[in-house]
């Protein structure tokens, strides 16, 4: 049973995308529960990818291959974990603001936050301000994720914050950024509950807002 697992995390950080499907396919047909599957086959090689990518191991690119081969093997888990009930850790709502086109940074901790666990309602690009405030009413999401590479539309993410404000839900969500003009300050003078520079940074600040250890911007 552990072999199957271990091989799987290993073909997961390898970035093997049918080695994976294969393996979930096998550890089911081997009586593995499927929270087990994700826990101990996807989302421990995930974290392993992200401790890779903090230690200067692995790049974006390798980020990606792996994140895809997980999100190939939860293809496959998906429909067992739905049918035995088993629960994500949290709904999170991610896109790119208003006027930015660019997704790779938000398509990369889309996947990481996959990968750990939670269930991601990705809105895509150039995201209007509404529509990230409806999402979270309609889902119930309790983490709002919002993207930005340009300096023109980073402002935009202010917006985001004050419709949530307008609507009445910002006490009822989290509010987490990240692009490569951002800076901490930055996210504090928006109101966001947290600034993450990478995917990797950004799945442990999700960890931190979900579990409560921090509440509004950490200090």
């Amino acid at each position: 049973m552990d072999t199957i697992l271990q091989e799987m995390a290993r073909s997961v950080i390898e970035g093997k995308r049918t080695r994976v499907e294969n393996l979930v396919r096998q550890a089911l047909e081997a009586g593995i529960a499927p929270e087990t599957i994700l826990a101990d086959g996807l989302i421990s090689a995930m974290s392993e990818v992200g401790s890779l990518f903090e230690r200067g191991e692995f790049y974006v690119p390798e980020m990606l291959v792996a994140a895809r081969a997980m999100q190939a093997g939860l293809g496959v888990l998906s429909p067992r974990l739905v049918e035995g009930g088993v629960r994500m850790r949290g709904k999170v709502v991610i896109g790119t603001v208003k006027g930015d086109l660019h997704d790779i940074g938000k398509n990369l901790v889309g996947m990481m936050l996959q990968g750990a666990g939670f269930e991601i309602i990705d809105l895509g690009t150039d995201v209007p301000p509404t529509k990230f405030a409806e999402a979270v009413r309609d889902t119930g999401a309790g983490i709002v994720g919002m993207s930005a590479l340009l300096t023109t539309t980073m402002r935009n993410m202010r917006s985001v914050v004050e419709v949530l404000e307008d609507m009445g839900i910002r006490d009822k969500v989290k509010v987490m950024v990240g692009g490569a003009p951002l800076t901490d300050s930055f996210a504090r003078e928006i109101g966001a509950d947290g600034y993450a520079p990478d995917a990797s940074r950004a799945v442990a600040l999700a960890d931190k807002l979900v579990q409560g250890t921090i509440g509004h911007f950490p200090s």
